[in-house]
């Protein structure tokens, strides 16, 4: 039987829904973009154009839930296998737009760079415990006309997993539109096999950006899926009460499933978000307390609830190297959102609130990551019963190193991590033995001279996406 987790009853949940439904259609979002309060208007909802502010009625609302899919396919960028994002199935993506790094060779953070990015994407295209890659890392030395695109492109040189990413501009979106279509050819064929996800973040509270607005609608144009990132913050920006918390990211959450389906029905979305708590002490902005997890898996339930896919940003710590507070907060958040059924879980490797991206962390989060699955596995008996053979073999040979039941289940009962967790005998230690953070350094350069870039792009696909890019980068010269 599979363990699963739960905070919040159904009876809860319809109270938490009907809060968000009366505040949708009472108080609404603001959406400062006028081709989609046109057709928000025309669907039925109340728009001043004026304030560039929309109530969303219930029923209008209702209608969005259910015209969202169910289920999200999201294919390799071969387009030959995918992941099943429905129902309590689990995948992990590191967390992403980062724009820091945590240096492991100095171990202290910094400005993310080119290289970080191109190594990132070495990296993830290795660890079989992470399924897809994301743009992780904001590098900081390019032109910030390029920021977007150039994360994607890395990426797609780089890697065979699919990939999640975002836009911080319509510019940065439409050149990471044509290299979806260099990829796949087609709308029809992107549509029927996409291979990114693309994050969008309404603002807490209540409000959506041009951008953001304006990446979700085409993004349902191009049958790309969106996950919807909502991020209040409990006692600043959103109510001091977890509850509260979790009704304010369904108003947010919700109002983003009605532009996308008012868009394009059907347009695939997941319910996500990236919770946290304001921290009076520090004025620090926290994603990784035990309340921004007991947050978020409550509005997975939600969504849930609701009949549709699932995303959260946990598993993520905010500490500013890989000590002990990592991985406990990752640790204990990778295991909850494993429990909860949560389809997409964005965090391995993210540091300091969010902010920085760690390829030593990234490894050490992979095995966590493959610990969750077997946690998630649960328990089953193994030609248990009766119990009276086993048993008389262990009475009569003192041990069952050697047993046909042990050589038989050992690999299914028992996950073995790598090197990075530690579980060697004392005795191996004597003189002196690496710490976490060279152990998960050794693994990473053990990784990254190992790599060998993918063969899944043909050669026109090759020079169609570098034509896009070129074409973007203009004077800047690109070197990988």
């Amino acid at each position: 039987m599979r363990p699963r987790l739960r905070f919040l009853s159904d009876e809860l949940i319809e109270r938490i829904l009907d809060e968000a439904y009366k505040l949708l259609a009472t108080k609404g979002v603001t959406l400062p973009h006028e081709e989609l309060l046109a057709r928000l208007a025309d669907a039925g909802c109340p728009v001043d154009t004026e304030s560039k502010h929309v109530r969303m009625p219930r029923e209008v609302v209702e209608a969005a839930v259910r015209s969202a899919p169910g289920q999200i396919e999201l294919w390799n960028i071969a387009g030959e296998s995918r992941c099943d994002l429905s129902g309590d199935n689990v995948y992990f993506t590191p967390g992403s737009t980062a724009i820091k790094m945590l240096d492991e060779q100095t171990r202290r953070i910094r400005a993310a760079s080119i290289d970080d990015m191109l190594r990132y994407g070495k990296l993830v295209e290795q660890l079989d415990a992470i399924d897809y890659s994301s743009t992780a890392v904001v590098p900081n030395d390019v032109p910030n006309a390029i920021g977007d695109s150039i994360r994607l492109y890395a990426l797609l040189k780089s890697t065979s997993k699919a990939i999640v990413t975002g836009a911080f501009t319509i510019d940065g979106f439409n050149v990471m539109a044509e290299m979806l279509l260099a990829v796949r050819g087609t709308r029809e064929a992107l549509r029927e096999k996409p291979f990114t996800i693309f994050s969008c973040c309404p603002t807490s509270p209540l409000k959506w950006s041009t951008t953001t607005a304006d990446n979700t609608a085409r993004c349902a144009e191009l049958g790309v899926p969106v996950e919807f990132i909502a991020m209040p913050l409990a006692g600043l920006v959103s109510p001091i009460s977890l509850v509260g918390c979790v009704i304010q990211h369904a108003v947010e959450t919700l109002s983003g499933v009605v532009i996308s389906q008012t868009t394009c029905p059907g347009a695939p979305i997941l319910y996500g978000g990236s919770p946290g708590i304001f921290d009076m002490r520090t004025m620090a902005a926290s994603i990784s307390t035990v309340e921004a997890q007991l947050m978020d898996c409550a509005y997975i339930e939600v969504g849930k609830y609701l009949g549709l896919p699932t995303q959260a940003y946990i598993g993520m710590s905010d500490s500013k190297t890989l000590d002990a507070q990592a991985g406990f907060e990752s640790g204990g958040g990778l295991y909850l959102a494993g429990l909860a059924g949560v389809n997409s879980i964005s965090g391995p490797g993210m540091h300091y609130f969010e902010s920085c991206q760690s390829l030593a962390k990234l490894v050490f989060d992979a095995e966590i990551c493959a610990m969750t699955r077997r946690l998630m596995a649960g328990l089953e008996p193994r030609e248990d019963f009766p119990a009276d053979e086993l048993f008389d073999e262990l009475l009569r040979e003192k041990t069952l190193l050697t047993a046909d039941h042990t050589l038989k289940y050992f690999a299914q009962e028992h996950y073995i991590p790598g090197p990075v967790i530690d579980r060697t005998q004392l005795q191996s230690r004597q003189g002196g033995a690496p710490d976490l953070m060279q152990r998960a350094r050794d693994e990473v350069a053990r990784h990254l001279a190992q790599y060998e870039p993918p063969e899944v792009l043909s050669p026109e696909q090759r020079r169609d996406l570098e034509a896009v890019m070129t074409a973007a980068a203009g004077d800047f010269k690109i070197g990988f």
